[in-house]
């Protein structure tokens, strides 16, 4: 077995590049001795997160584009020379080593040449684009620079916190491991730790991984008496809100998912959701005017949360805003008519963008004139739109995500 600096490492990113795999599911479906994960962790994310500014140096130092796999293997060499501190020798012959363990002598000579020439300061004189010094697509950055002016750099930059924790019971003993902050003071018994591994107490409930957008949008939510959670899973959110509401009805269009939601309560000894295998965007009249609250966490492009899933920023297209845009719009409408007279009905994302956040809620509005915005506030930054709240991850402890609460008339 090759020795994990390099190797755990690739072999999660080809899933990744190669396969399409999602970075979470890629990193859970190859096995790492424990001794090793956090560090692996860090280097595959580490890679994701800066991988436009890799492709750049790639090319700066190429004469022609290296196929896939020495690519990877050049990406995670420069994120330990550039972000781990290690030598220089040693990184370039932990990646020579992999090539040859790979098959993949031929390339050997070329991967040491270009780790060895590698200059950081030559190649940042070379970059023209803001795009590529924060690794953005160029089409989403073009997006951020327009709606954000000056602040779209900060929004970039933006990484991850640490790990969003939520407790529920016996948090004292971990407490006092070194902690960064608690975003929404002791309100939810959430914190966020620079590192925190998983022990027992997980399946016990004693605490989850829950994001922060996750329980800010929560905390805009009133109390009610039957609430439904349009797009549950993996069912943080409908935890949460069972925690102040009566009833919880958890939509879920694909079975696996509806799955998690019931491992979830489960997990956490909740027993006021019951979970369903539905579109939320097909109307049921089973369900008309049924719930007091309607929450609906709509599927999105997802750059709020860039920090926490880097893939996004090499699948995500620019065309795919239109298809996101229809489902958001569909969903929205649909759920709009299971919402009781003088009830709610909150429309939350995981964008940054406004063409999935307030564009959406100013059409909505528009043709459902028995529905009227009422202001909601939150302890965490955000900026104030027309319609929701919009909190951005350069201020939001690395998360990007909108939401914003809507009346039907009685």
């Amino acid at each position: 077995m090759l020795s994990n600096p390099v190797y755990d490492p690739f072999l999660i990113l080809t899933k990744v590049y190669s396969d399409g795999a999602h970075v979470k599911q890629a990193i859970a479906d190859t096995y790492i001795e424990e001794q090793y994960r956090a560090r692996t962790v860090k280097i595959v994310y580490g890679v994701l997160e800066n991988d436009g500014y890799f492709e750049f140096c790639i090319r700066r130092y190429a004469e022609k584009a290296p196929k896939l796999a020495v690519r990877t293997i050049l990406k995670i060499s420069l994120y330990m020379l550039l972000y781990m501190d290690k030598k220089r020798y040693m990184v370039t012959d932990c990646a020579v080593e992999l090539c040859k363990k790979l098959g993949k002598s031929g390339v050997s000579g070329f991967v040491n040449a270009f780790l060895r020439r590698f200059d950081k300061e030559a190649v940042d004189k070379a970059i023209r684009t803001d795009a590529v010094k924060y690794s953005y697509p160029a089409y989403a950055y073009d997006k951020l620079k327009k709606e954000y002016g000056d602040r779209a750099q900060a929004i970039a930059a933006a990484r991850s916190a640490g790990v969003s924790v939520r407790f529920v019971k016996n948090a004292d003993e971990y407490l006092q491991k070194p902690h960064i902050t608690t975003p929404f003071s002791q309100k939810y018994g959430h914190y966020i730790f620079e590192n925190f591994p998983r022990d027992e107490k997980f399946d016990d409930g004693d605490y989850t991984f829950q994001s922060v957008g996750s329980i800010a949008i929560c905390d805009c939510v009133a109390a009610c008496g039957n609430m439904l959670d349009a797009c549950a899973a993996p069912g943080g959110k409908s935890v949460l809100l069972a925690g102040k509401c009566k009833q919880v009805t958890s939509f879920e269009l694909h079975e696996h998912r509806v799955e998690l939601i019931k491992a979830y309560k489960t997990r956490m000894g909740v027993e006021n959701i019951t979970e369903r295998q539905k579109d939320s965007a097909i109307f049921d009249e089973c369900y008309e005017e049924k719930f007091d609250g309607v929450l609906c966490d709509v599927p999105c492009s997802g750059f709020g949360t860039v920090s926490e899933n880097p893939d996004i920023k090499l699948f995500r297209k620019a065309e795919d805003f239109k298809a996101l845009a229809k489902s958001q719009t569909e969903i929205l409408a649909t759920c709009s008519r299971y919402v009781k007279k003088g009830g709610a009905l909150y429309y939350s994302t995981c964008s940054i963008f406004e063409e999935e956040n307030d564009e959406i809620v100013g059409a909505f509005l528009k043709t459902h004139t028995e529905f009227s915005v009422e202001e909601i506030d939150s302890p965490l930054s955000h900026d104030k739109k027309k319609y929701g709240l919009q909190f951005l991850p350069d201020t939001a402890y690395g998360a990007g995500f909108y939401v914003c609460k809507l009346v039907k008339r009685v």
